[in-house]
């Protein structure tokens, strides 16, 4: 077969960087009369670009497929929302946002960020593919566009007069398959004095802790410092600050500009991360090469625990059904023998089962019913705040697990 190529630079893809088998779409949860059809699986086989070095899988399903109707809402994590609300805090103060603003968040879900905007009188426009989500911020006052972005967006908006003075995007510039469509689009839809911010996964902190499990189809691309430099120096913008944020296991929060506005200097912190970056050998192909069995490994202590405590007669249920979760399970091959259910606190995956390994969700209440010995965290960036919401599981002894990097019992 021919390899598929590079979505930023062209060059062919021949370096594996984790091959995680066959999976299905990590948010394709089922309902109980669909669990005796069969189900898509596709490749979840990531590369590294020799040439750019930007980790990637392969497109198997379109945008259109995975996000016209989606099953994640940002609302539900208390601690997610109050991230969003600290972040409108310091924009707005640190750009001088007001009533003469224009502020457009990319894949907006269902408001949960914009909405602080709104409450401080900044004008905004969120742009959200899934027409079931972006109902739901429509009914928070979020005036909430229903297109995928891209030029062929950001030209229409900017012909009617709507650049943005800041444009922002959590957890979207890993989910775009065409990531130079991406990038050009946000330096059209841009006023010429405007900031672009863009968050997501840490390509170091995934490298570094095996976080193996944010490793799914909708996540087209991993990106590092240097890689999203080289992206969007090619569409027209600077990088001139960045962040390093604990969200989602470790994160980027990136600054962007166009080349031409200098009024906006580089922070020294662009240089410090690309010389960590570098010198943690994010651009040499061996690094690369040795994460296999970083992945093998964190499997491998998994199911070591599960195995074992299913053996010495313990209980084990689950927390969350992120798409992580999926992931990790599928990857694993762990079923209901091993982990009873899961639950999760969004009423859009109660009732349904995980795709692949068919384990049931439920409502958080089911835990306090039936008190498993152990509670598997499966979004574990999560871990402070589910541990604090379910704190009664210790009345009866119960213990919580987090399986990334490796699975620990936690005190």
């Amino acid at each position: 077969m021919k390899p598929a190529a590079c979505r930023f630079c062209g060059t062919p893809l021949k370096l594996s960087f984790a091959d995680l088998g066959m999976s299905p779409p990590s948010n394709s949860f089922l309902e109980a009369q669909a669990l005796n059809r069969m189900e898509r699986f596709y490749p979840l086989h990531a590369w590294v670009c020799e040439k750019c070095f930007l980790v990637q899988l392969e497109e198997f399903e379109t945008p259109e497929q995975i996000f016209s109707d989606y099953a994640y809402f940002s609302s539900y994590s208390e601690s997610w929302l109050a991230h969003a609300e600290a972040y409108t805090r310091v924009m707005t103060v640190r750009f001088g946002l007001n009533a003469s603003s224009f502020v457009v968040e990319i894949a907006s879900n269902d408001g949960y960020l914009l909405q602080n905007f709104v409450a401080q009188g900044v004008p905004v426009l969120g742009i959200e593919p899934a027409a079931n989500v972006a109902a739901v911020a429509e009914k928070k006052g979020v005036p909430t566009l229903v297109k995928f972005f891209g030029v062929r967006t950001a030209t229409d908006l900017a012909a009617a007069g709507r650049k943005a003075d800041l444009i922002l995007g959590n957890n979207v510039l890993a989910h775009v398959p065409d990531l130079n469509d991406f990038v050009r689009g946000m330096s059209l839809l841009l006023k010429p004095g405007g900031v672009v911010t863009m968050e997501f996964p840490q390509l170091l902190k995934l490298m570094q802790e095996s976080q193996f499990d944010t490793i799914y189809h909708e996540h087209f691309s991993y990106l590092s410092f240097v890689v999203a430099e080289r992206v969007f120096a090619a569409h027209g913008l600077t990088l001139f600050d960045v962040d390093e944020i604990p969200t989602h296991g470790g994160s980027l929060r990136i600054y962007a500009r166009h080349a031409a506005h200098a009024a906006l200097p580089i922070s020294q912190k662009v240089a410090e991360l690309r010389a960590r970056e570098q010198a943690a050998g994010l651009e040499r192909a061996d690094t690369y090469r040795a994460f296999a069995e970083q992945v093998r490994s964190a499997k491998r202590s998994l199911l070591k625990f599960l195995v074992e405590a299913r053996e010495s007669g313990k209980r084990v249920a689950g927390y969350g059904a992120p798409a992580k979760g999926n992931t990790l399970l599928n990857y694993c091959g762990v079923r209901s023998d091993l982990l009873e259910y899961t639950v999760d606190r969004s009423p859009h995956k109660q009732g349904r089962f995980l795709p692949g390994v068919h384990i049931p969700i439920h409502a958080p209440e089911r835990i306090m019913q039936t008190r498993p010995d152990y509670v598997l965290i499966l979004p574990w960036n999560l871990k402070d705040e589910i541990v604090a919401q379910m704190a009664g599981i210790r009345a009866w002894g119960g213990r919580f697990v987090v399986p990334i990097p490796e699975t620990k019992v936690l005190d």
